[in-house]
């Protein structure tokens, strides 16, 4: 696990000065990766999130989940011609649609614990059968955003999930398919309060499920919650390359009473620098955008300024940035 040292302290401060000398807007372009940041992580105010991103953190990219405290899927016309207009204010590309496709319970299965409390990032459908008009939802947005990619999940995690394992894989093949018909990648997000939560996990889901039009969102902080503590390298070594095209960046630790919980990106069980290091060795060139989650620093936005600062810190320590 990743600490602060006083070396590590000392030669990241170095490090950060080097950058901070740097303009802005140099990040993006020295970078092989689309690197951006999920917007509602630093504000709900869509248009001040988007300048945080384009004018402060210097990048060209942005995940899109929430805004002005909606879900995409709950916004409307003009809110999303609003939307339209500020990306192009900032000069900011969408990497992909953050939606919350199956992140329901299975139908028929024991009642996930973790589908109770109906965490769908304010999302309304509940049910599979509403998954449908959801997943035509989001490939609609993707075409208004001028994004080729939607996130979606391996519904709430079963605690024996052996049983109906084929009939979830049969229902994620078909959704793949229908997307791919229209020109849209699935990218399935290892989340720890899914049936998908880890690395080895995420390798055997896409075992079962051989789609070309379904890729991984390969989320080690997400699977170091779900106790794969060595997500990077243990996990990272058991995934398929060729199937990963999008990658969340956050990082956790365990607290004095050990417990999980959320740390700044530079700090916990993830060597971010090491994982960067091998996302670039396959030839990675997708979306790497923060998932800032931890939330020590203050206010949504400063604790994102604080990831931000060491996951730039990360990168430029791998030779991706």
């Amino acid at each position: 696990m990743r600490s602060v040292s006083r070396r590590h302290f000392v030669g990241g401060i170095a490090v950060a000065a080097t950058a901070a000398s740097l303009p802005g807007t140099m990040w993006a372009a020295v970078s092989k990766f689309k690197i951006g940041v999920i917007s509602d992580e630093i504000s709900q105010d869509f248009d001040h999130a988007c300048y945080v991103i384009s004018k402060e953190y210097g990048l060209h990219y942005v995940e899109l989940r929430e805004a002005w405290g909606k879900n995409l899927q709950e916004i409307s016309n003009a809110q999303i011609s609003d939307a339209q207009k500020i990306l192009a204010k900032y000069a900011l590309s969408v990497t992909d649609i953050a939606s919350p496709l199956f992140k329901v319970d299975w139908p028929g299965a024991p009642r996930s614990q973790y589908g109770s409390k109906g965490d769908m990032h304010g999302a309304a459908a509940s049910t599979l059968k509403q998954q449908d008009d959801v997943l035509r939802r989001s490939i609609e947005l993707a075409r208004q955003f001028g994004t080729d990619e939607v996130r979606c999940f391996d519904f709430w995690r079963i605690d024996n999930v052996k049983p109906y394992r084929a009939a979830i894989n049969e229902k994620l093949h078909e959704a793949a398919e229908f997307a791919g018909q229209r020109g849209v990648l699935l990218v399935l997000e290892n989340e720890f309060e899914c049936n998908t939560a880890t690395g080895r996990e995420a390798a055997a889901t896409l075992a079962g499920i051989p789609s070309k039009h379904l890729a991984l969102n390969w989320d080690p902080g997400n699977a170091v919650m779900r106790g794969e503590f060595d997500a990077y390298p243990g996990g990272w070594n058991a995934l398929p390359k060729n199937r990963i095209h999008h990658c969340h960046v956050k990082n956790a630790v365990k607290d004095d009473q050990g417990k999980v919980q959320w740390a700044p990106v530079d700090v916990g069980y993830i060597d971010w620098t090491a994982q960067f290091r091998a996302l670039k060795a396959i030839g990675y060139s997708s979306a790497t955008n923060l998932e800032t989650h931890w939330r020590g620093g203050g206010t949504p936005e400063q604790s994102s300024d604080r990831s931000w600062q060491g996951m730039k810190k990360d990168l430029i320590a791998a030779g991706c940035l």
